[in-house]
C-alpha cells in the first residue's frame, strides 16, 4: 500500500488559509509561454545534479518505478486564491534526497522545466515530508497544463515554487534566482509569511 501522507497544513483546525488567500475550486494554471508542446517522452531524462554525491539520469519509466507516495496538501498562489486538499501521487523529495545524498555544501536547489522555467529554493524544503515530486494528480496522470510529465510540489511555499514539466534539480552552494526569482519574487515564498516580494 502506498504511504499517504496528510500535509500538517491540512491537519490544522485553524488559521489553515494564509493571510490574503481566498478559496477557490481548482487551480488557475499559468504558463510562461503560450503553447506547451506534447514532450517527446523517449528522450525524457529526470537528471539531478551538482553538490550531490550519487547524480542521477533516468527515464520516465524508471521514475516511475521508485517508491511512491501520496501527498494531501493545499496548494496556495501568490496571485491570492488557494485549492483545498489536491491529491498528488509520485516520489517524495526526501526520498530522492536518500539517493543522491546531498553533500553539506547543498544549500540551496535550482528546478530546471522544460519550457524554460526555473526557480530557486532552500534544501531545507525537500526534506518536508509533504513535499513530492509528482506525476498524479487526484489519481489520474497530470493534465499537460498542470505540469506532465513531472512536477515539484511543495506545500509549504508558494505555488510557483511548484514548479512544472520538471526535468531536472540542480543542488548549488549559493543561491542562484529563478525566472519570477530574478523578476522581484521572494527567493523562499512561504504563504504564512505573506513573502510574496522581496521587501515584504
Amino acid at each position: 500500500m502506498k504511504k499517504r501522507i496528510i500535509s500538517p497544513t491540512v491537519k490544522k483546525k485553524e488559521d489553515r488559509l494564509p493571510p490574503g488567500q481566498k478559496w477557490i475550486k481548482a487551480p488557475i494554471v499559468y504558463d510562461i509561454v503560450d503553447d506547451i508542446p506534447d514532450w517527446d517522452m523517449e528522450k525524457y531524462r529526470f537528471k539531478v545534479w551538482g553538490e550531490v554525491e550519487n547524480p542521477i539520469e533516468l527515464t520516465y519509466e524508471e521514475l516511475l518505478k521508485l517508491p511512491s507516495a501520496e501527498v494531501v496538501a493545499d496548494f496556495h498562489c501568490v496571485t491570492r486564491w488557494s485549492v483545498p486538499e489536491i491529491v498528488w501521487e509520485g516520489v517524495l523529495t526526501k526520498d530522492l534526497l536518500e539517493i543522491v545524498k546531498p553533500k553539506p555544501t547543498a544549500q540551496y536547489v535550482l528546478v530546471h522545466c522544460l519550457e524554460g522555467y526555473t526557480t530557486n529554493l532552500p534544501v531545507e524544503y525537500l526534506e518536508k515530508e509533504d513535499s513530492i515530486l509528482a506525476y498524479k494528480m487526484f489519481g489520474k496522470p497530470i493534465p499537460k497544463r498542470h505540469g506532465y510529465p513531472l512536477r515539484l510540489v511543495v506545500p509549504q511555499l508558494y505555488a510557483w515554487k511548484s514548479a512544472k514539466y520538471v526535468w531536472g534539480i540542480e543542488f548549488l552552494d549559493h543561491l542562484v534566482p529563478g525566472y519570477w526569482e530574478v523578476r522581484g519574487y521572494h527567493h523562499v515564498g512561504d504563504p504564512w509569511k505573506e513573502e510574496r516580494f522581496w521587501g515584504d
